[in-house]
């Protein structure tokens, strides 16, 4: 189905999608979004229709929208093509790095016929990226272990955009896989030693009482990053393709690379523009996978409800 030249009123169906409207400026045309837009705040007042993976067609026509944006990765095309029955354009996107998830806000941006905005956006947002690239440009990458969920343990693979993400941070992990969100025995991890071990969440920085909890545990304390308190947690915006990515992105890189941040900052680093996240060199290391798990089957697989500090399942669900 065609794209309305004039595009007036959007319905969101992924929270990475609104927060996209939000930070494009373009939120006055968001008619309606899903029960887990939360980001911004203002997100959470906007008319709901429903779930990702669920929504309600009869609640999104009563919206009038002119186009309605989805991602492939939680949004069933059985909603796409209901959509397209009752005469109702949709637009999919589906990033999965960082300069992937520049161009989806850029056209985003154009299909709503706000150009300008859209090139202002990602100018500022590369400009950032590159200001990060510069400050690590001579420093050597971390192997992190990205903690996805903790019981059982799961961890990112190659080809999501986290890992891109967290290449863009000076970081690498430590397991390879062409899994998306490979299962991994605890044993592999303590066999890897990972520099850092990096959670999610919306609980902010990471006190002596949470870092003696995680010593505390049998298996962790196996760490050296643990008995070293090298411990990461960062915005749950890491988990959306989305223009918050890049906040996400500044912050781990201070969080492992805490010294060329404060050279930098002294004076003593010059900086220059970067062009990417740079290359490195991975093993790929034996790890079991769960074959096509996805995150928002994590439930659906009987696992248990995350710990304070894994990524939040409705997070989880707004990032694919």
């Amino acid at each position: 189905m065609t794209i309305p030249l004039d595009v007036k009123r959007i319905v969101s169906l992924a929270p990475n999608l609104t927060e996209t409207i939000y930070a494009l400026g373009l939120e006055e045309r968001l008619a309606g979004d899903t029960d887990y837009c939360d980001t911004p705040p203002a997100a959470k007042l906007k008319p709901h229709v429903g779930g990702a993976q669920n929504p309600s067609l009869e609640a999104i026509v009563a919206l009038h929208p002119d186009l309605v944006l989805a991602t492939t990765s939680i949004n069933r095309i059985e909603t796409v093509d209901g959509l397209a029955k009752v005469g109702i354009a949709v637009y999919t996107t589906d990033p999965q790095t960082v300069r992937g998830m520049l161009e989806s806000t850029a056209r985003i941006a154009g299909l709503m016929g706000a150009e300008a905005q859209g090139s202002a956006l990602v100018a500022k947002l590369q400009a950032r990226l590159d200001a990060v690239s510069a400050r690590l440009a001579d420093v050597p990458l971390v192997h992190a272990l990205f903690v996805v969920w903790e019981d059982p343990l799961i961890t990112i693979g190659q080809n999501t955009f986290i890992a891109d993400a967290m290449r863009w941070a000076g970081a690498e992990s430590v397991i390879l896989s062409q899994q998306k969100w490979p299962h991994i025995s605890f044993e592999e991890v303590v066999r890897l030693q990972p520099e850092y071990i990096v959670f999610a969440s919306d609980h902010a920085g990471f006190g002596a009482e949470e870092l003696g909890a995680l010593r505390s545990r049998e298996a962790w304390k196996r760490l050296r990053a643990v008995e070293l308190g090298h411990i990461a947690v960062i915005s749950e915006e890491i988990n959306r393709p989305s223009p918050g990515l890049v906040d996400a992105i500044e912050q781990l890189a201070r969080e492992v690379h805490p010294d060329a941040f404060r050279a930098a900052e002294n004076g003593k680093v010059k900086i220059e523009n970067g062009h990417g996240p740079r290359e490195m060199t991975r093993a790929n290391f034996g790890v079991q996978e769960l074959q096509g798990l996805n995150p928002r089957d994590l439930s659906a697989n009987g696992l248990s409800p995350l710990k304070r500090r894994s990524t939040n399942i409705n997070e989880l669900r707004a990032t694919l």
